[in-house]
């Protein structure tokens, strides 16, 4: 027989879809989710919650429960991506260039359930529950570190973070003890030579071999200096260089991206990286400049935490809800927060009918995994405070 709240979350499903469908026509993007933020600041004042601003367009609400207790914190991400949609959806974006293409149109309508079913059982709650509202997921330096900067876990015991996810079907649970999300730095090498014709390649320093070479030794970093054990990736997303067929460049510029989990491998992918493409260069008679932009930590979950999500997961969904899977090398800053207090990330399949991954133009979500996400929002925080 299903919980009194559960049913109010049935009930719910047709507003759930809708706020969802409002948010995905409406997409804005890192620290710019302005209307966003307005329209969910207005519907947790409309439930009594006193609401503050955080990380400029984040919003903190706290929910105070009549007894004391502990404090449990429940986040969703705000922001779009900046992508031209594609599709023929009711409820395609009205925002060009911008598209909720990584589902935080999702999060934000299962926490808003979540909010209104826990605010209406405040007289039964013993603690507090704290709903996150972050802006710039999608960009780094991100808004979770500014969240917690400007105090967003005081006192908080406990915080989770749901994620619809396209690549689980429908409902299944996903979540890992220890590192789930790598560590996503981004790195620049500009490879600085000496521009000529094409013709008298002797006059000239061409950096276009030299750049070739530094990415071609560049994959020895992960092949012969880290151990196997450690994943580690090095990948170079981008090469430009040249105007013409019988124009030698000055210069060559290369972006990539390396994905670790463990701070001392990032450490020295980061070195190698630097050596290797300031002495590649050298050989060539040319110069490498190196800029290396750390990302997100790596999400790692709490151990106990984890058994505590399983638990109250499959006691709403059954003892099949578990989706097992291998850590993911993509990165979130939700990880700044788990750095703070303990806590989970947890993924909920939303890919039932749905074929499109999450930063493709064309994404999309199966919606009927939103009151789930929902459902399980409330039973954390009700688990976590005994209620």
């Amino acid at each position: 027989m299903k919980k009194e709240w559960e049913a109010e979350i049935d009930a719910l499903t047709g507003q759930i879809i809708a706020w969802r469908r409002d948010f995905h026509r409406h997409p804005e993007v890192a620290f710019a989710e302005s209307r966003t933020s307005a329209v969910v600041r207005e519907f947790l004042e409309s439930l009594g919650l006193p609401v503050r601003s955080a990380a400029g367009t984040g919003l903190v609400a706290v929910l105070e429960g009549k007894k004391p207790g502990k404090t449990v914190a429940l986040r969703a991400d705000m922001d779009a991506l900046p992508i031209q949609e594609e599709g023929d959806k009711e409820y395609r974006s009205e925002n060009p260039g911008a598209t909720h293409a990584c589902a935080h149109d999702g999060h934000m309508a299962m926490l808003m359930a979540a909010a209104k079913v826990l605010t209406g059982r405040r007289a039964d709650l013993s603690g507090r529950v704290v709903f996150l509202f972050q802006p710039a997921e999608e960009r780094p330096p991100g808004g979770a570190k500014r969240m917690v900067e400007e105090g967003a876990l005081e006192g908080v015991d406990a915080v989770f973070g749901l994620h619809l996810w396209q690549s689980f079907p429908t409902g299944k649970i996903g979540v890992i003890k220890g590192p789930m999300l790598a560590q996503a730095d981004n790195f620049s090498v500009t490879v600085i030579g000496k521009g000529g014709h094409g013709a008298l390649p002797h006059e000239a320093v061409d950096p276009i071999p030299a750049a070739a070479q530094i990415i071609v030794n560049s994959q020895t970093i992960v092949s012969r200096n880290i151990n196997p054990l450690k994943p580690c990736v090095v990948t170079f997303g981008s090469i430009n260089g040249g105007t013409a067929n019988n124009i030698i460049p000055a210069e060559v510029t290369m972006a990539g991206t390396v994905r670790t989990f463990d701070a001392a491998v990032q450490k020295l992918a980061e070195r190698r990286l630097e050596e290797i493409a300031e002495e590649t260069a050298k050989a060539f008679g040319a110069t490498a400049r190196v800029e290396y932009m750390s990302g997100y930590p790596p999400v790692v979950n709490d151990a106990e935490m984890v058994d505590f999500v399983v638990r109250v997961a499959e006691g709403l969904f059954g003892e099949g809800c578990l989706r097992p899977f291998e850590p993911i090398m993509g990165g979130e800053d939700f990880a700044y927060y788990l750095q703070k207090v303990p806590g989970a990330f947890i993924f909920l399949g939303a890919g039932d009918g749905h074929d499109f991954p999450h930063h493709h133009p064309a994404f999309d979500i199966d919606e009927k995994a939103l009151p789930m996400g929902a459902l399980l929002n409330v039973a954390l925080a009700l688990e976590f405070l005994g209620a």
